[in-house]
């Protein structure tokens, strides 16, 4: 597989992602965890899926301590805190404080082995950081002392997502086929924090069930295999730059959903986020695959 394959693979996922928050909010109010639990069950299954026909693929589950760490870490922490987060926040705010994690993504992608920075990587993830912080003042409107909790949790998911991100990349050893374990191991975990410190609520409505689906299928499934193998096979800067994307078609189904309302700063912001895009995958779009 090129490079330039395994990053448009990684795109894909940016596209589930951006279905994320408005899967999540057409729940209900499903607790964080138990959110956690069910929708990391089905992602499993999605991974479990595609070994039919590859019966050695089991084996990919035999990875070190630190794989494991790294894996369960990455998906239990991020969504907790990012589930959280959209429990206690506005959903546009708290998704698009959250997507921080792009600009994490290239500048961390600096401290990896073989990696550097190129002056057209930092414009490209500054423009998006722009784009983004035009996106979050257009929809604020000041917020509530309950509110705080939050959007710290989503402010700090983008951390935890980003560093999740390039250790996948160190760790590019461990087969995609993994990922499936970790998303396992992710619902039982948070099963178990549902159990000891939240109330089970069951959806209501069929919508609401056919959301949770859909989010452990998309956003919550096949989107982490994808991600996975751009993060470890493809250009970890121009997939960090070009999930700025991802923000913006957040909000804009956001909005189509009547979960949130159309902000005047949209359409600069757009301008922003798909020029910084555009620029810091320069790289991939002036070279030849390999």
């Amino acid at each position: 597989m090129t490079s330039r394959t395994a990053t448009l693979i990684g795109l894909t996922a940016i596209l589930m992602w951006s279905l994320l928050a408005v899967l999540t909010v057409a729940t209900g109010k499903i607790p964080a965890f138990q959110l956690a639990a069910m929708t990391f069950a089905v992602g499993a299954l999605v991974g479990s899926l595609t070994w039919i026909g590859r019966p050695d693929a089991v084996s990919a589950l035999w990875q070190p301590p630190l794989a494991w760490i790294v894996g369960v870490g990455g998906l239990f922490g991020y969504h907790a805190l990012y589930f959280l987060a959209l429990r206690f926040a506005p959903p546009a705010e708290a998704g698009l404080l959250n997507y921080l994690w792009p600009l994490l993504i290239v500048l961390f992608s600096a401290l990896l082995p073989g990696e550097r920075l190129a002056p057209h990587h930092i414009i490209g993830a500054v423009l998006g950081l722009i784009g983004t912080v035009l996106l979050f003042a257009g929809n604020s409107s000041g917020f509530a002392s309950g509110q705080m909790p939050g959007l710290i949790a989503a402010f700090v998911a983008a951390f935890v997502w980003a560093s999740y991100s390039v250790m996948s990349r160190k760790l590019k050893s461990v087969p995609t086929d993994a990922v499936a374990g970790f998303c396992l191991a992710t619902a039982l975990l948070a099963a178990a924090v549902h159990g000891a410190i939240e109330v089970t609520v069951w959806p209501d409505t069929t919508a609401q069930w056919l959301a949770i689906i859909a989010l452990g299928v998309g956003p919550v499934g096949a989107a982490f295999y994808a991600w996975d193998i751009g993060m470890k096979r493809g250009d970890i800067r121009v997939l960090g730059a070009a999930s700025y994307a991802t923000p913006l078609l957040s909000t804009a189904f956001l909005i189509l959903a009547g979960f949130a309302k159309p902000s005047a700063g949209i359409a600069i912001a757009a301008v922003l986020i798909a020029g910084g895009g555009l620029i810091a995958a320069k790289d991939m779009m002036g070279k030849r695959s390999v």
